[in-house]
């Protein structure tokens, strides 16, 4: 069986590309990963069979034999740190709480800063 990396992986389209060992891009679709199998994130070594599709090739039946390498537990920041960032984030959430209970959103710039934190303490409770 042909194995190679994800080269990207779009979880809301449920479709990416895995890059072989020989150098082909082959179409990666939901329905080809392993039932319960998280989204495969770039970098995951997988095995797969492959069909020749209407676009080209496309893998079928997916192992996963490796996953990425995350970001190491010695680079996350102390959990004192975490602990005071997550507390200021709660503050921040309920206030946006409050302002949508009286029909506020955020403004288009705020609610683009909230997302950012909220994407960066998601990745360092993910590592």
């Amino acid at each position: 069986m042909p194995t190679g990396k994800v080269r990207f992986y779009d979880e809301e389209k449920g479709f990416g590309f895995i890059a072989t060992d020989d150098g082909q891009d082959v179409f990666l679709h939901a329905t080809a990963l392993p039932a319960g199998a998280a989204a495969p994130k770039p970098g995951t070594r997988l095995e797969f069979g492959v069909a020749d599709g209407k676009r080209g090739l496309q893998a079928l039946s997916v192992r996963v034999i490796e996953a990425p390498v995350s970001m190491s537990k010695r680079s996350r920041k102390p959990a004192d740190d975490m602990a005071v960032i997550v507390e200021d984030l709660v503050k921040l959430l309920d206030k946006i709480g409050g302002d949508l209970r009286h029909g506020r959103y955020p403004s288009g710039s705020h609610a683009k800063t909230v997302v950012a934190v909220l994407r960066k303490v998601a990745d360092e409770l993910d590592a």
